[in-house]
């Protein structure tokens, strides 16, 4: 897919989180129920609403769309699909539950099983980030706001270009929900390097913006997660300069639209 194909894309994937952020909050400062699916995992209204304006504003670019609250589509349905959005209408369910406002709407673009662009939009306080490697990474705030833009350009220039340099220790950033032994015992082999390093812990893929943004040097992820809930962070992660890892393959990024869903284990960091 070439670069004006991707801009034109990424607008349409910017004003769809704005939009399906816009439906987030509208539950989220009322009172809300929680359904529980097959696995366990929390869904509100939040969830759904989210999903059927994504869907509704993403249908006229008429790429096939896999997100957590699509229905289910086996893989002989996907797996010649070489372009789709991958979407999380709302990715950190239980945060928007505990109303701590670390959830995010995540919208990806992934090309042959790579994420070639990503969108993520934070609700509550209006901050969205997008990128990938043919559009760099970018930080806009209180996007909710900002009038008069017609093409991603109009974007960009009223950003930030990421990572930002910051003066900071070395910084470490794990999920606020799902901590394991495993992530904890990474957290201590890096310390040994870094006697002065700190932990910072935040829900959904907020963490991943973290390193993108340049407030964390590496994220490791070492519980289960699934692609809509990584895609749109591994394209801006890209865009930034990092690569989000397998863990036990250092040198082999995440891949999309697989058979199984489910991500193996993953470490975000820079490039060896």
């Amino acid at each position: 897919m070439d670069r004006i194909e991707i801009k034109v894309l990424a607008y349409d994937a910017v004003l769809a989180s704005i939009e399906a952020g816009k439906e987030i909050l509208e539950v989220y400062e009322n009172t809300f129920e929680v359904e529980y699916k097959d696995d366990k995992s929390p869904l509100t209204i939040a969830d759904k609403k989210a999903h059927q304006r994504i869907m509704q504003m993403l249908k006229e670019t008429g790429i096939p769309v896999l997100s957590e609250e699509g229905r289910e589509l086996s893989y002989s349905e996907r797996k010649d699909w070489q372009l789709l959005w991958v979407v999380d209408p709302l990715d950190g369910t239980k945060e928007f539950i505990k109303q701590n406002g670390e959830f995010t709407v995540n919208i990806a673009l992934v090309e042959k099983g790579v994420p070639i662009m990503g969108v993520i939009y934070v609700p509550v306080d209006e901050t969205l980030y997008f990128g990938g490697t043919e559009l760099g990474a970018w930080r806009v705030d209180q996007a909710a706001h900002i009038k008069d833009t017609d093409n991603i350009e109009d974007w960009m220039a009223k950003g930030v270009k990421l990572p930002e340099t910051q003066d900071r220790p070395y910084t470490m950033v794990g999920s606020r929900s799902h901590m394991s032994d495993e992530t904890a015992a990474f957290f201590d082999e890096v310390r040994r390097v870094h006697p002065d390093s700190e932990v910072i812990s935040r829900g959904s893929s907020l963490k991943i913006c973290m390193v993108a943004e340049g407030s964390a040097d590496v994220y490791p992820r070492f519980a289960p997660t699934m692609e809509w809930d990584t895609a749109a962070g591994h394209a801006l992660a890209k865009g930034a300069g990092f690569e989000i890892y397998q863990a036990k393959n250092d040198s082999e990024p995440l891949q999309y639209n697989k058979e199984d869903l489910l991500n193996p284990w993953f470490i975000v960091k820079k490039p060896d």
